[in-house]
């Protein structure tokens, strides 16, 4: 392709950091026990898939951590969130149990989904997470579904709905994003632009390189932002959940990220080179946060190992519950899928 995906965004910075933090310990120190959860869940994830324990399709979010950890602490646990099949990093992010996620994974009863959706269908309402969704796009006019519900209950919260990068050649997308700022719906739309889709790079698949151009057509506010900074991200989508509780309408954001893994699972990502894909692991946000921790002396060498030592059994944790769970019953088949609790099944 014409440019690599590392010289497009060579306004990002390396992982290293000098300047003084913008946000406080706490804030700090919540982005690295969350992306470091997010981490190693993943990585714990992609092994047992390849082990066969988890089956079906697996996409992991392995170096985009940020984009889901820097949004979190810009919004309120009111907020409704809502992504794509990517979505194991979101609801643990915002609270969901390591056992949960990871049971769903299994398949099995105690899974957040009962072991119905399994690594694609991720939801958890107690989070205000509406879901992972497996139909490239469809979350996007969901999303907008979820901001009208806020504004029509005049609750001040706002949704936030992720997209990848091939989702916004959707028809659904235009269609969300016209009727969202027709009603100055309260919605902050995100595509996780991590360059190529399921495979093939944005440079050949569309005469706009720039995604969030996009949102421009319809008088969207909308930017980019370098998604492997944690503070990038909350300063980003802080800015577009003050617009919409105004009621100045949605934002359209491109966080310009990087996956370190391929697509799915089944994906072995021949189509990039080995010097892009370091570029990036030379931005890595975890190490970012990381590195600003240790400089502001907000905590020591020891006390971070502590944590991860912590997550680390927190995720094996997840494993052994998920292993010792029950599939869900055979008649489980016929539940939670209509309201109506008798509804006429043809049972022979």
């Amino acid at each position: 392709m014409a440019e690599t995906k590392a010289a497009k965004t060579n306004d990002a910075k390396k992982a290293k950091v000098t300047a003084a933090p913008a946000f406080s310990k706490e804030t700090y120190m919540r982005w690295y026990e969350m992306m470091q959860l997010m981490r190693k869940f993943e990585e714990k994830a992609g092994q047992l898939y390849g082990q066969q324990k988890i089956k079906g399709f697996c996409h992991l979010y392995i170096g985009q951590e940020a984009c889901a950890a820097g949004a979190i602490t810009a919004l309120t646990k009111d907020d409704k969130w809502i992504t794509a099949y990517r979505d194991h990093a979101h609801p643990l992010g915002l609270g969901t149990s390591p056992n949960a996620v990871m049971a769903e994974l299994y398949a099995k009863a105690t899974g957040c989904s009962k072991g119905k959706g399994g690594s694609m269908h991720i939801f958890d309402k107690e989070v205000n997470f509406v879901g992972g969704h497996g139909i490239v796009g469809a979350q996007v006019p969901l999303g907008a579904g979820l901001a009208f519900a806020e504004k029509y209950n005049k609750t001040g919260n706002v949704s936030i709905t992720y997209m990848g990068d091939g989702a916004v050649r959707q028809g659904a997308l235009h269609e969300a994003f016209n009727m969202a700022m027709l009603w100055k719906l309260p919605a902050i739309f995100v595509v996780e632009n991590n360059g190529y889709a399921m495979g093939t790079s944005v440079q050949r698949t569309s005469n706009v390189t720039e995604l969030y151009k996009l949102g421009l057509s319809y008088d969207m506010p909308s930017e980019a932002v370098n998604a492997m900074r944690c503070e990038d991200v909350h300063d980003a989508v802080a800015r577009a959940a003050e617009r919409a509780r105004a009621g100045e309408g949605p934002t359209f954001l491109e966080f310009r990220t990087y996956r370190y893994k391929g697509h799915s699972m089944s994906d072995p990502a021949k189509y990039r080179t080995k010097e892009e894909l370091e570029s990036y692991r030379n931005q890595d946000p975890i190490e970012s946060v990381r590195f600003t921790i240790l400089e502001n002396k907000f905590a020591t060498e020891q006390e971070l190992e502590e944590i991860d030592n912590k997550i680390k059994a927190q995720v094996q944790e997840s494993v052994e519950f998920a292993e010792k769970s029950p599939y869900p019953a055979p008649e489980e088949l016929y539940t939670d899928i209509y309201v109506e609790k008798d509804y006429p099944y043809v049972m022979d």
